[in-house]
Parts: structure tokens; C-alpha cells; sequence
């Protein structure tokens, strides 16, 4: 038929390398976005970069990418533990860096303040004042008991257990020598339990309550009037010396007084602080005996 039954430029379309111009029949060659070249010329040119291993990704190998970022899948790793994350979750961190999901919980987590390792979720813990301790790393720094979720008392950067807190800090009662651990008293500078600081006669507590002290006994008011208190030679009541009226006591002759029962007998004068005349038991002011 002649020349005229051919397509016009068929022969003039070469399927040669876009870069080199070598022909690509019969080869294997790469075709990115739209064009076509040689594996020699694509690695050059069109590879992208691995981003771990910085070296090009070449035809023969699998790619990876995430972000405008490339990897070889050899190299989709986890920074930190070194697993494949080829179809596993991750998370691209600092340097471009990619984390398996549970490497990422493990730094993202508190460190105990024991062991210096990550709390994860689940663990058991212990936190006090924004501090943070696997419940068997939080121990007592006297016996290394583990105090776990127990009672614990701070001391600075140490803490103690009920036991070894009572024996190395505890104050020790005046009467009963143990240690107080919780309320407790203090007289004259003197720890006492409670339960220890009680009357000697009913044994009542004296904790908040009115008392005196006689010899290192203590009594409670009315115990005090009724075993210990001198018994006033004018009103034959209790002198109770501290407790309300009849706060000064005056004493002559093995006897006592409230000072406001010594007084004349004759005229009713109170004599406290005065001159008197002791006449036949009776007590009298300087003036009455010559009217007798």
C-alpha cells in the first residue's frame, strides 16, 4: 500500500530514559510522575532519601512514608527498642525520630524516685507531694522495709515507717518511758501519753482539766481537797490553794488558814499580813486582848 498507510512520527517516539536518553527496551526501568527513567538515573536523581539510614531508596526497595519523610522499610524501626514498625502503630518524636507505642508510653511516663524507671500504667504506686514510687521501691530509709501504701512519716528527704519513726524520733512518755506516737500532753516540758497524765487518787485524766501537783503526784480538784488539802482551822473547809478563792494561805503553829478566814475572833478584823495575839487557841487582833 505504500509509505502513506504508516503513522505519521511512530518511529520518532523513542522509550528511552528522560534523564540519561539511554533506551529502556527490554530494561527495568522507574516511572515517576510521568516520566520514565533508569534505575541508575532514578537512584541519582528521583530516589528519596532514607531518613534513618540517610542513603536512597532504591528500586528494589520497599519505602516507607509518613509526613514528607521516607524510610527503607529495613529501617522503619523504633529508636529504642530497635522492634519493625512496619504495620505497627508509632509516633515520629524529637530528630525524627519514630517510637514504638509502648517505648513512647514508658519515656512519657513519671520515673519512680527509687528505682529511676518508668511508671507505667497498671503499676502500682505511691505518691506523695508530687513524687512518684512503685509501691515496692517505696521503702523505710532505717529498716529498707517496703512501706507499700502503709503509714509513713517524712523526715526531709527520708521517710520512716510507723516502727522505726516511734524509736528513732518519737518522744518518750515521762511516766510510762514509750514512745507517744499520736496526741499526748506536755507538763513542764515533760512529754506525757494521755492515758498517763491522770490523778493519783481516781485515777481520772487530767488532760484539759484543772489539777495541781504535790510531790510529783497530781490530783484533780477534788481529789485534791478531799486527800490532800490542809483543812482550814477558821471554816474547816479544804484550802485549796489555786483553785478560786483562797488563793493565800496563812500558817501559824502547824495550823492554816485561808486568808480570809484569819481574822479577828473578837472584832471579825482580817489579820493576813497583820500584827496578832494568840490568846487560849483563839486568834485576835492587837487591840482586843486589852478589852477582855
Amino acid at each position: 500500500a505504500g509509505p502513506g498507510s504508516y503513522s505519521v512520527g511512530t518511529m520518532s517516539e523513542r522509550f528511552d530514559c528522560h534523564y540519561c536518553r539511554e533506551p529502556l527496551q527490554g530494561k527495568k526501568y522507574v516511572k515517576k510522575e510521568g516520566r520514565n527513567s533508569c534505575v541508575k538515573c532514578f537512584e541519582k536523581i528521583c530516589a528519596n532519601t532514607c531518613i534513618e539510614c540517610k542513603k536512597p531508596i532504591g528500586a528494589d526497595s520497599k519505602e516507607l512514608h509518613f509526613k514528607n519523610r521516607y524510610w527503607h522499610d529495613s529501617c522503619f524501626r523504633c529508636f529504642k527498642c530497635y522492634t519493625s514498625l512496619v504495620n505497627e502503630p508509632f509516633m515520629l518524636r524529637e530528630n525524627n525520630k519514630v517510637w514504638c507505642s509502648n517505648c513512647t508510653a514508658a519515656e512519657d511516663a513519671p520515673r519512680c524516685k527509687g528505682c529511676f524507671k518508668p511508671i507505667i500504667a497498671g503499676d502500682q504506686n505511691v505518691e506523695y507531694k508530687k513524687m512518684v514510687w512503685h509501691k515496692d521501691c517505696f521503702t523505710c530509709s532505717q529498716c529498707k522495709q517496703v512501706i507499700g501504701s502503709g503509714s509513713f512519716f517524712p523526715k526531709g528527704d527520708d521517710f520512716y515507717c510507723v516502727s522505726c519513726h516511734e524509736l528513732k524520733f518519737a518522744k518518750t512518755c515521762a511516766k510510762c518511758k514509750n514512745p507517744i506516737t499520736s496526741g499526748g500532753l506536755t507538763y513542764q516540758e515533760q512529754p506525757w501519753h494521755s492515758e498517763c497524765f491522770i490523778c493519783s487518787n481516781c485515777k481520772k485524766q487530767l488532760g484539759g482539766k484543772r489539777f495541781t501537783a504535790v510531790e510529783d503526784e497530781f490530783y484533780c480538784v477534788e481529789c485534791y481537797k478531799e486527800c490532800v488539802a490542809k483543812k482550814c482551822a477558821g471554816c474547816k473547809n479544804p484550802i485549796t490553794a489555786g483553785f478560786g478563792r483562797g488563793t493565800s494561805v496563812v500558817n501559824y503553829e502547824d495550823e492554816s488558814w485561808h486568808d480570809y478566814c484569819f481574822k479577828c475572833t473578837r472584832c471579825a478584823r482580817a489579820l493576813a499580813n497583820k500584827r496578832f495575839v494568840c490568846h487560849n487557841g483563839k486568834i485576835y487582833c492587837a487591840e482586843c486582848p486589852k478589852r477582855l
